[in-house]
């Protein structure tokens, strides 16, 4: 639950501009789609992609970590990876397995992107369907857990000599596509209320330096107040 005194507060310190456009950008987040990464081990290629997720609204990225631990560039992510909610696998089990399960419980479709086989092209794609897509690792792909427990297989139409694609333009290519589809369609794609109020929350407490002793002072006035 918000304390919607302590948001008023903490919102004082932000210009008018700012809130409006986290308001802004709110409107235009989903969950309808997320991003899983599976074994990336470039930062860059990792960063690119909490970018490309960032530009084009996707609130949530998965990340798998079976093999190689994610990092994140700062350079390449531009900050981006503050606004983006990331969920990380790391235990010593299966890792795709657990983020899989994870996705269908909260009615996900599991869509692995591979060129290499009986694959949906991506303008034949059914948007309607809350769906997650997995990039996996730099040359290999993804995994053949991913592979056999996948609902679907997407692919992005090439005609060149080169049959794969860098995995952050792959994703920045696949995400402009449904999501512009997804925008122009009459689903109900936007978060729900609680949703942005309580991104919103986070993000203006991320955006105030020091805010670890604004709030502790906050706290104390009330105390005395009480």
């Amino acid at each position: 639950m918000i304390d919607k005194k302590q948001l008023e507060y903490f919102e004082s310190f932000l210009t008018d501009k700012r809130k409006d456009t986290f308001k802004t950008v709110l409107e235009n987040r989903t969950r309808h789609f997320t991003v899983v990464l599976e074994d990336i081990y470039q930062p860059h290629n990792a960063s690119a992609v909490v970018r490309t997720c960032d530009i084009f609204g996707i609130q949530d990225l998965h990340v798998i970590e079976n093999r190689y631990i994610n990092r994140v560039s700062r350079y390449v992510a531009k900050g981006s990876q503050k606004w983006i909610t990331s969920h990380r696998y790391k235990t010593d089990g299966n890792n795709s397995k657990n983020c899989l399960d994870n996705l269908k419980e909260k009615g996900y479709q599991i869509i692995a992107t591979t060129p290499h086989s009986d694959s949906n092209l991506l303008h034949n794609f059914d948007f309607n369907k809350k769906s997650a897509f997995i990039l996996g690792a730099e040359a290999e792909g993804v995994s053949d857990y991913v592979k056999e427990n996948a609902d679907g297989f997407l692919k992005i139409p090439m005609v060149g000599f080169t049959e794969s694609l860098n995995i952050s333009v792959a994703a920045a290519i696949i995400l402009q596509d449904v999501t512009t589809k997804l925008r122009n369609s009459e689903l109900d794609w936007q978060l729900t209320k609680e949703e942005k109020e309580i991104l919103y929350y986070d993000w203006v407490k991320k955006t105030i330096k020091n805010i670890d002793k604004i709030e502790a002072h906050y706290l104390e006035n009330l105390k005395d107040k009480l």
